[in-house]
């Protein structure tokens, strides 16, 4: 990376596919056990089966045996490094939602016979109402509720609970007072949240110019000084090339879309990152028990958000050789080049608390939320005016009574 000359503002900051590009690969990633939606154990051939969080795996609930299913990065990502990733590549799970799929499924039961429905808006299983077998939507049908991969829930419940009672507590203070009242951390969820994990191979150009202070001094203007500076001004340029790994994105436009006026489920952004490479193939077992929420959002309406993080990448990237610039570089043009992603949709865990409030007249919900496998916990809750102020006023007499104690004691 070196100085040269600056290129024009108006260069794309948003990197555009050739128009002969080829369009994108796809990566099969279905069960191909699971595709008659009976989801038998291993062991004794239940179908009563459910995640057994303090472990990470699935367990029978009739014979006890536990199993988990296969890791999804080597199925997804091969040998190959990421230097040379080319083109767009899309797991199966990841593909474009199709508006005449319908959410409505209809399974027939391998136990019986019969027909089952399942509505993959609110569920990704049902039981049987003749022979009790669980079924459950494993198949890959393009409407956004199955994806490749699942992370499981690593932190229980009742982890959960302690991790939101220590948040809460900790800001009690100010909390306001039917918070304080109502607080009840039992009543937290636990949901599978849709993003999209990305693996990118890019290339930036950053131009700017960049200036170093070479003399400062101050001068009198009327009753006060002022301080000026001399500086001499480069242009710079700067290119990077760049990879990125397993990069989280919400597939969701209600989690995307985080209107701070109606809700805080922002704070979601506080606690990542995931340990995505621990997600498994996708079994729909590991969401009994739990809620989870559809994907929504298709690659291509993804992608801004993608190559706006890239160009923040590339930015930082960058940031370490224009140290000498010691009153900072002001970038005018930048440009992305993407040689090549890979796009995985999957589940994530998060333990999450709501509570409603009103505040100025205007509904207002809260979250409290704890990453499923980490408990690193962000969360807001509503602050009463009241004690804010009244916190404040004893600061300032306690500061004003700490002033005149020591006016006198230096007296």
């Amino acid at each position: 990376m070196s100085d040269s000359e600056a290129i024009p503002a108006e260069v794309a900051a948003a990197a555009q596919p050739p128009a002969d590009a080829p369009g994108p690969q796809t990566v099969d990633t279905s069960n191909e056990a699971l595709r008659d939606g009976v989801n038998r154990c291993p062991k004794c051939g239940s179908t009563d089966i459910q995640l057994r969080v303090s472990a990470g795996m699935l367990v029978c609930l009739f014979c006890r045996y536990e199993w988990s299913e296969a890791m999804i990065e080597p199925k997804v990502s091969g040998e190959a490094p990421l230097q040379d990733l080319t083109g767009t590549v899309v797991a199966s799970g990841a593909t474009d939602i199709s508006p005449e799929v319908s959410g409505v499924i209809t399974l027939k039961c391998a136990g019986c016979g019969s027909e089952v429905v399942v509505n993959t808006a609110a569920a990704t299983s049902s039981r049987c109402h003749w022979c009790r077998h669980v079924l459950t939507i494993n198949e890959q049908v393009p409407n956004g509720a199955v994806p490749d991969a699942v992370l499981p829930f690593g932190i229980t419940r009742d982890q959960a609970v302690q991790h939101i009672r220590d948040f809460a507590g900790a800001r009690r203070l100010f909390a306001h007072r039917r918070f304080r009242s109502d607080f009840a951390p039992e009543k937290l969820v636990g949901v599978y949240l849709p993003y999209m994990v990305v693996d990118g191979n890019a290339s930036a150009d950053v131009q700017g110019f960049g200036e170093v202070e070479t003399r400062r001094y101050t001068r009198r203007n009327g009753d006060h000084d002022e301080t000026y500076y001399d500086a001499d001004v480069y242009q710079v340029g700067r290119h990077v090339d760049f990879t990125v790994d397993d990069l989280t994105i919400e597939s969701s436009a209600e989690r995307a879309n985080m209107n701070a006026f109606v809700n805080t489920n922002n704070v979601i952004n506080a606690i990542l990152p995931f340990d995505t490479k621990s997600a498994v193939q996708w079994n729909a077992n590991y969401l009994v028990g739990f809620t989870s929420e559809r994907r929504d959002q298709d690659v291509s309406q993804v992608q801004p958000v993608l190559e706006d993080q890239l160009l923040s990448i590339a930015r930082s990237q960058v940031e370490g050789s224009v140290a000498r610039y010691n009153r900072g570089v002001r970038w005018e043009a930048e440009h992305l080049s993407i040689h090549g992603t890979r796009w995985v949709s999957m589940y994530l865990p998060v333990w999450l608390y709501s509570f409603y409030s009103e505040e100025n007249g205007r509904a207002m919900v809260h979250y409290i939320a704890v990453n499923g496998r980490t408990g690193e916990t962000m969360g807001s809750i509503p602050v009463s005016q009241g004690r804010l102020i009244l916190a404040a006023l004893t600061v300032g007499t306690v500061l004003e009574a700490i002033a005149l104690w020591l006016l006198v004691v230096m007296s």
